[in-house]
């Protein structure tokens, strides 16, 4: 006789149940089913979108305030690093059918952040607001939003998150164009360039809130972390490739405007980021449809990262405006790909769909260390290298290598040596 057992501690190594068998499979489709895309593209829009966009900030904080760009850095890093902390509580949240307690308060944390911050005059300020407020926001509305999309696709799956990836490129796009134009150009204030930025993302996020459906039963035992998945070789693989290489991936987007500025005297570096994040709108999408249809996700997940790890060795070499917008275009594209793929592929790191959030959460959390130590670390080689970039992009390179090696690891440990294999 089955009983279901009650699971009185966040941490267990007991297995739960699998209800997956009592699930109709994804429908991979259908007008439910894109709707959800619809919804995870402005959580992206709202999230990764203003992530990517940091570059803005980053230059205006280095005007404005007396703190080193390292220590400014902290603001954005510590925003992305909150996002991927809180996923573990949050995915498991979603797990157990409290999606409509998690996404709204996520939702309203963004908000309660992006308007305080429109009031902020010090570092401590925005920091508070845009790193501490936004950034639990963030955590509280990606990792179940991801989850709830997810369980709807199985082949389509990496094309479904590359199609929502997208929206960090058009976040990246939009959000720094209003900045720009309201700030600089137009110059009502950093004060009301922040609010109309806010009443962008209140619009946004008002089609998640409203269409957001997750397919998935309640799954109410179970553990917050599942340390058995520890002894699958593949998910401790994967989980390391996720890690290192996004230890090193964001350095160009948080930098990318102070190196363009103090190294080749580019005094509007915006072009610059709008060509980052709108050639990774093509980046997103084309991999994923290609991992999905023809290679198998963790397959094209090798040249990905690779050329990302190269193309950061490259950028040394850029000592020309022209040279860098080349630069930009390429890891504009590989960088986008990887930001969509990684995660359509951590999704899959389980054996039972009922558990998408637990072990999403569990990788994201980890990886949140990586994007809080990252950028600060980046910014303490510059500064130590009296304002010289070549440590910090050895340190880049060399981070997305190991995760190159990392991803190489989880594929052979998933399907062995074969090359003809999909996987």
């Amino acid at each position: 006789m089955h009983t279901t057992e009650k699971i009185p501690s966040f941490l267990s190594r007991r297995k739960p149940s699998n209800d997956s068998e009592h699930v109709p499979p994804p429908p991979d489709g259908g007008v439910q089913a894109w709707t959800q895309v619809v919804c995870m593209h402005f959580v992206f829009f709202n999230t990764w979108g203003i992530t990517t966009s940091f570059s803005v900030f980053e230059q205006l904080y280095t005007k404005i305030l007396p703190q080193s760009a390292s220590s400014i850095s902290w603001i954005g890093s510590v925003q992305v690093s909150l996002l991927f902390f809180l996923s573990a509580l949050a995915g498991r949240a979603t797990d157990a059918g409290f999606f409509r307690v998690m996404y709204p308060l996520g939702v309203l944390l963004q908000l309660v952040g992006i308007f305080m911050l429109s009031l902020c005059k010090t570092y401590w300020q925005i920091f508070l607001a845009q790193a501490v407020c936004m950034g639990l926001g963030n955590g509280l509305t990606f990792s179940p939003g991801l989850s709830v999309m997810s369980a709807y696709f199985m082949k389509n799956r990496a094309f479904a998150v590359g199609l929502a990836a997208s929206g960090a490129a058009t976040g990246g796009l939009i959000y720094p164009v209003l900045i720009n134009q309201l700030l600089y150009n137009h110059q009502i204030g950093f004060a009301w360039t922040i609010r109309a930025a806010g009443l962008l993302m209140l619009i946004t996020h008002i089609f998640g809130l409203v269409f957001f459906r997750p397919r998935l039963p309640p799954r109410t035992t179970g553990p917050l972390i599942e340390l058995g998945a520890f002894t699958e070789p593949p998910f401790v693989f994967f989980t390391l490739c996720y890690f290192f290489t996004f230890w090193g991936l964001y350095f160009a987007w948080f930098y990318l405007g102070t190196f363009a500025r103090d190294r080749l005297g580019i005094a509007d570096t915006q072009n610059l980021l709008l060509v980052l994040n709108g050639v990774g709108i093509v980046g997103r999408i084309g991999p994923s449809i290609i991992g999905d249809r023809w290679t198998g996700r963790l397959n094209i997940l090798i040249p990905i990262t690779l050329s990302c790890a190269i193309l950061m060795f490259c950028w040394i070499a850029v000592s020309t405006v022209a040279g860098l917008y080349a630069f930009v275009v390429v890891y504009g594209l590989v960088g986008g790909a990887a930001q969509s793929v990684i995660p359509a592929t951590a999704t899959t790191m389980t054996p039972d769909i009922n558990r998408t959030g637990t072990r999403l959460g569990m990788i994201m959390s980890i990886v949140g260390f990586a994007t809080l130590t990252g950028p600060a670390i980046e910014g303490a080689l510059i500064a130590t290298d009296g304002g010289r970039y070549v440590a910090a992009q050895i340190f880049a390179g060399v981070s997305i290598l190991l995760g190159v090696c990392a991803v190489a690891a989880a594929r052979v440990a998933k399907a062995g040596w074969g090359l003809d294999v999909k996987v």
